[in-house]
């Protein structure tokens, strides 16, 4: 009887912890990014990694954003993709016309036998770079003015091998991606800045992976990656074995979401979650102590009377939390009202992570496989 008694109790239990960990992340968040400061611009020659694939929305705006920062140096943007007939040579050729003094170079290599094709592309993309510093970032980004002055300043420092840049979600595709936005800025954001503030975790992203060749080659290069699922994580554990630190300022970037379904949320949500899962097991599966709202509402059926008090606890500090994030994002990722529909999303993403085996990374069925590796039918 008291079993059942514990029972019932727990999802009450699991959403005051959860309403706890919102407010926790809502001053980490604040101290975090309040220590964001200028650097000065820089002219060190760099290289801009872009591995494309497909068309996306607003793809040629990414790109233009990285070719606006404030930079005094030469910045050479290499831009490669595996097939000739690529959508995104499109995109690429618009951003040619409107920069026509930018150093834009596309390279177009052969199908390489790569399980995790961003990484065979990028290995074939390497011989086409032409500076020593390298800044790798996925197609879905957008930068601010200041980015390369701040990921340089950063790279500059003293015992530091590669700088990673945290990032918000915005919605380039109508509801469903609003979905996806809004739990990367709410829910994945703020789990990320606490792990980097307090060494819960070594971050390195795909939104940003800026190092110098010298140190790629040490780490084996991009070749080493080609069939590793989370290979910028793998590529940051790397340049932690050399004794240098991957660094991750306070700035925020953005990812662009594209999903248009509910089952390309979800198949999304799915492979990060599942990547996630593989890292870290022990630290994922702490996840079902941070998101109130899913818990409280199944206390409705325990507990009522105290379900519905943590349903409203829970409301009131994930949109504390919410208009935090958008405060230091200067933009909203979602409207208010689909916040709780996202939660309860990744709550069900959450409890069906530990059983996904198969995963889709752009349309292709991935494996995964033991030491976070994966394999593809070629």
């Amino acid at each position: 009887m008291d079993g059942l008694r514990a029972l019932l109790w727990l999802p009450l239990g699991l959403a005051v912890i959860g309403c706890g960990y919102q407010l926790f992340a809502l001053v980490v968040m604040r101290r975090f990014f309040a220590a964001a400061r200028p650097a000065p611009r820089s002219a060190v020659p760099v290289t801009l990694l872009k591995p494309l694939h497909g068309a996306e929305p607003r793809l040629a705006e990414n790109l233009a954003s990285f070719l606006g920062a404030d930079h005094d140096g030469p910045v050479q943007m290499l831009c490669g993709m595996n097939y000739p007939g690529d959508a995104a040579l499109r995109s690429v050729a618009s951003l040619r016309a409107a920069y026509p003094r930018a150093d834009i170079t596309v390279n177009i290599g052969q199908v390489l036998p790569a399980s995790n094709g961003k990484l065979g592309n990028l290995a074939a993309m390497m011989p086409a770079a032409a500076h020593d510093v390298l800044v790798l970032s996925d197609s879905d980004m957008a930068v601010g003015p200041d980015y390369l002055a701040l990921v340089l300043h950063e790279l500059a420092r003293p015992g530091v091998g590669a700088v990673s840049c945290l990032y918000r979600g915005r919605a380039d595709a109508g509801i469903w991606s609003q979905v996806c936005a809004g739990t990367i800025s709410y829910a994945t954001l703020p789990g990320m800045v606490i792990a980097t503030a307090f060494g819960l975790a070594r971050p390195c992203m795909g939104s940003t992976i800026a190092m110098t060749r010298q140190t790629l080659g040490a780490i084996g290069g991009f070749d080493a990656y080609r069939d590793v699922l989370a290979d910028d994580y793998a590529i940051g554990e790397a340049v932690h074995a050399l004794g240098l630190q991957v660094a991750i300022p306070p700035m925020l970037i953005t990812h662009g979401c594209d999903e248009t379904s509910l089952g390309a949320v979800w198949r999304h949500l799915v492979r990060w979650a599942a990547t996630l899962r593989d890292i870290k097991p022990a630290g994922y599966a702490g996840l079902i102590f941070t998101s109130p709202l899913p818990p409280a509402l199944l206390a409705l059926l325990t507990t009522p009377t105290e379900g519905a008090a943590a349903v409203a606890a829970a409301v009131l500090v994930r949109f504390a939390l919410v208009r935090q994030v958008d405060a230091i994002a200067g933009a909203r990722s979602a409207p208010l009202w689909l916040v709780p529909l996202a939660d309860c999303l990744n709550f069900g993403v959450f409890l069906a992570s530990f059983v996904a085996r198969k995963i889709d990374w752009r349309g292709q069925d991935l494996t995964m496989a033991p030491n976070g590796r994966i394999t593809a039918q070629f």
